[in-house]
């Protein structure tokens, strides 16, 4: 029998118009590590930023990383006004030309799970989906952005969806935490 390999999406800040912290990055790679390490496919909205950093982190590890793009093609995709970074080689792309919201429907629904790091308005928009779909949702304690006001907004939207939250400030601790709460439901 194939052991099940689970599907962790890493949403997060972009960054775009402004650097995120090197300490920020360096956990996320490490997100990424770590996802890899556990035998798990990792999804991202293929874009710049923690997406991309978690990306990079799964393919030193020799992870299977799916990256959902809004765009079309590798042409919209890496020219403005996207300006995506180019897919790094351990990444399969899938070109949805379904831009941004649309994008992220799909890469939410191709989790088993989604891990939050930052993050602002897009984050959000990908916090509520998993919610409303009931997903294992990680959050990287001390990462900032919207990601520290989502237990706040579990606890305020008050609404039972079948949506567990694990929170942990290590990334190698978040990603094993998540992936126990997934073998909880297999």
């Amino acid at each position: 029998m194939n052991k099940i390999k689970y599907k962790i999406g890493v949403m997060g800040s972009a960054g775009r118009g402004k650097k995120l912290p090197t300490d920020l990055l360096e956990k996320t790679r490490e997100v990424g590590r770590e996802i890899a390490r556990q035998d798990c496919i990792l999804i991202t909205g293929a874009c710049m930023g923690t997406p991309h950093e978690a990306a990079l982190g799964a393919g030193e590890e020799g992870g299977v990383v799916i990256g959902i793009s809004p765009s079309a093609n590798l042409k919209e995709h890496t020219e403005p006004p996207m300006s995506y970074p180019a897919p790094p080689p351990n990444m399969i792309h899938i070109y949805t030309g379904f831009g941004r919201e649309g994008r992220n429907v799909i890469a939410v629904r191709s989790c088993n799970a989604v891990i939050f790091i930052a993050g602002h308005s897009g984050t959000l928009n990908e916090f509520s989906i998993a919610y409303q779909l009931g997903k294992v949702i990680g959050v990287l304690e001390g990462s900032g952005g919207i990601s520290k006001k989502i237990a706040e907004l579990i606890n305020y939207i008050n609404k039972e969806t079948g949506a567990v939250l694990v929170k942990n400030s290590s990334p190698q601790n978040l990603v094993k935490e998540v992936i126990k709460e997934l073998r909880k439901r297999s």
